[in-house]
């Protein structure tokens, strides 16, 4: 990655302020449109039979199989776009292409409004809007990640990148709290007898913050390279890729880490994306009771961020890895027994407490478990964020499978306790080093 020509000194306080604050921008959609009130809206004014382009399905296949395809959108073209940025160093104009495109698709979700939808455009708007803004989410991500190890020096690599999910979750909580006053008291806000009108405002607040708060860390972060475009780059992802692939080949525990975190991650993401409209569907949650449920799991999983950064420091990274995938498929196989609301309470706060720690420590493992020397730090964490958006991808289409063939959705969570078990088998074979291994280039 070529990064603009000026000084910047690592371990900035200001730059690594600007970095987290990325998170307190984003994680906004990730909360209440991935996760708290659009999935419940969107099975709310749906049919429970939809015919997207003539195919019959439930409402809540269709929603995970839109879940997948938006991540495999991204897993596809993650690559072309990282070999871009790191040949033109044009990181930052990317993460601002993704942050305005996802933020404005966010806020088309204010016009997806009726009642017994089945088909047609208003159907469209709903699928798309989420749809394009989940890839703006996904695809903004790829960026700022790779800003990590050029910021930063390794020892800090944990205390930062739990620094940025706490952000996250504290910002993305004080604007759902915002939005659930507005919900659960429409009166006091002049939206008496409006409707879903104050669930669509709050899709129209989660736009603007994500895109206002952006400019914060627009302005802090190093500034791009100033090389001129050539579309011979356009190849070049693919063949950073390959040759990441290839590196990783020549150091066995940066390859089985890959391998584990892919699977383990179709199962840590479907089940945040999914979440709420499992509650939803099976435990039948009101959106009032819905969102008291992921307050009290945001805020738990800011709790498991910091205290999983201290275990991970004093057991080891792999260590803490391990026992939080033993409690993910402790959580999933439940997930198939719930039989009450305070059951599931008590499963979606084990889910809040290994949430942030798992995403934190999965990127502070691979960091740390990187080339020593390398510089293209874009092509390595597009090949970190590829693997994940694929095993989303996967893991959303197996659970949108067993959900159509089961009729439920008990089934489709219990068989994502199959990915952390392999996710876990791999990982007890990795070895982290106190250092850094080299690579032949």
């Amino acid at each position: 990655m070529t990064l603009a020509k000026h000084d910047f000194q690592l371990n900035d306080p200001k730059i690594i302020n600007g970095w987290a604050m990325f998170d307190w921008a984003n994680s906004a959609f990730a909360l209440t449109i991935a996760v708290a009130i659009f999935p419940a809206y969107f099975e709310g004014i749906t049919a429970h039979e939809v015919s997207p382009f003539g195919v019959a399905m439930y409402n809540t296949t269709l929603f995970s199989l839109t879940v997948a395809v938006a991540y495999l959108i991204i897993a596809a073209i993650s690559p072309i776009l990282s070999g871009i940025a790191d040949s033109s160093g044009r990181r930052m104009a990317f993460m601002r292409f993704f942050t305005t495109l996802g933020s404005l698709a966010c806020m088309s979700l204010f016009f997806f409004d009726g009642e017994n939808i089945g088909a047609g455009p208003m159907l469209a708007i709903g699928v798309l809007g989420f749809l394009i803004g989940t890839a703006g989410f996904a695809g903004s991500i790829v960026f700022y990640n790779s800003y990590l190890p050029d910021i930063v020096t390794e020892e800090n690599y944990n205390r930062v990148s739990a620094k940025g999910f706490v952000l996250g979750y504290v910002g993305s909580v004080i604007l759902l709290i915002i939005n659930l006053v507005v919900i659960t008291f429409p009166d006091s806000f002049g939206l008496a007898d409006s409707g879903t009108l104050a669930v669509r405002i709050s899709f129209l607040t989660v736009g603007i913050w994500w895109l206002g708060f952006a400019q914060y860390s627009f302005v802090r972060l190093p500034k791009d390279g100033n090389v001129p475009f050539d579309f011979k780059i356009l190849s070049k992802g693919y063949a950073e890729f390959n040759k990441v692939w290839q590196q990783a080949k020549q150091l066995p525990d940066l390859k089985r880490f890959l391998i584990s975190f892919f699977f383990y991650s179709a199962g840590v993401q479907t089940v945040l994306a999914l979440a709420s409209l499992f509650a939803s569907v099976e435990m039948e949650m009101e959106s009032s009771e819905l969102i008291v449920v992921i307050l009290l799991l945001q805020l738990l999983a800011l709790v498991g961020a910091w205290a999983f950064a201290k275990v991970s420091d004093r057991i080891g990274n792999k260590s803490g890895l391990m026992i939080m995938l033993v409690l993910w498929t402790i959580v999933c196989i439940g997930g198939y027994f719930v039989a009450g609301k305070v059951q599931f309470y008590i499963m979606a706060s084990a889910v809040g407490l290994v949430m942030g720690g798992v995403q934190s420590q999965s990127r502070a493992t691979y960091s740390k478990l990187l080339p020593a020397g390398v510089k293209d730090t874009t092509s390595y964490f597009s090949f970190y964020d590829v693997l994940e958006k694929g095993a989303t991808a996967l893991g959303s289409f197996s659970f949108a499978f067993t959900g159509q063939l089961s009729g439920g959705m008990r089934v489709s969570v219990m068989a994502l306790a199959v990915f952390f078990l392999i996710g876990l088998l791999v990982l007890v074979k990795v070895k982290i080093p106190h250092t850094r291994a080299a690579v032949k280039s």
